[in-house]
């Protein structure tokens, strides 16, 4: 469960000293990622160097309204600063208002610059805003513009991850890109039922709460 679990802090009061502890806390589970505003990625990276957690952060988050070449220039300075990985979210505006050119550049222009330094991009589709038509379509979209992952949630907007849309976006991608379900997963039974509907990874903010539940041991390092 740990290597499937990102552990994540997104919130705009988040201080230095809780940036501190999510690291300790990722060393310690051996989660898969810590997940921090671009203003920690310099921080979260020195704190995980040497180990095998990753940092991400989020790009135009958590509207996805900001300019492509605002979002491309976020993606490069993250990266820049240490970043792994990449949670962008999607021009949901856009998607609604069936500009596929629109969506597919926005989202291409953060990949290239993300598969140049061999970082990976998660494609945040804010499925709560969404038809089943258009999440179908966001994920055909993510795929043509070669995203690595479909993500659920910011975990901001008005609902979280669902076990349909994650089972959704499963057949939607198939093989060809990772599914990622954030939002609202708080226990062991939301994980695992995420997991079992198709999720390779987990946006937690309650990680600990979940190994603790399973009785998971502190690895120290």
């Amino acid at each position: 469960m740990a290597q499937r679990i990102e552990h994540t802090v997104l919130r705009a009061d988040a201080t230095r000293d809780r940036i501190v502890r999510l690291c300790e806390e990722a060393r310690q589970f051996n989660f898969a990622a810590v997940v921090v505003n671009p203003y920690h990625v310099a921080l979260a990276a020195c704190l995980t160097r040497d180990t095998p957690v990753k940092v991400a952060t989020v790009i135009g988050f958590p509207l996805g309204a900001t300019l492509t070449s605002v979002k491309r220039f976020e993606a490069s300075e993250a990266l820049r600063l240490g970043a792994d990985e990449l949670d962008m979210v999607i021009n949901v505006g856009a998607l609604k208002s069936g500009d596929r050119d629109a969506v597919t550049t926005d989202i291409a222009a953060v990949v290239e610059v993300a598969h140049r330094a061999s970082a990976i991009v998660k494609v945040i589709l804010e499925t709560a805003y969404l038809t089943d038509d258009e999440k179908k379509l966001a994920c055909e979209l993510c795929l043509a513009a070669s995203a690595d992952f479909v993500k659920t949630s910011t975990g901001f907007g008005p609902a979280g991850a669902t076990v349909e849309d994650v089972a959704l976006m499963r057949r939607a991608v198939g093989n060809r890109a990772g599914v990622k379900a954030a939002g609202g997963i708080r226990n062991v039974r939301d994980a695992a039922a995420m997991i079992a509907a198709g999720a390779d990874r987990i946006g937690a903010s309650a990680s600990v709460a979940i190994m603790q539940e399973l009785g998971a041991p502190m690895h120290r390092g």
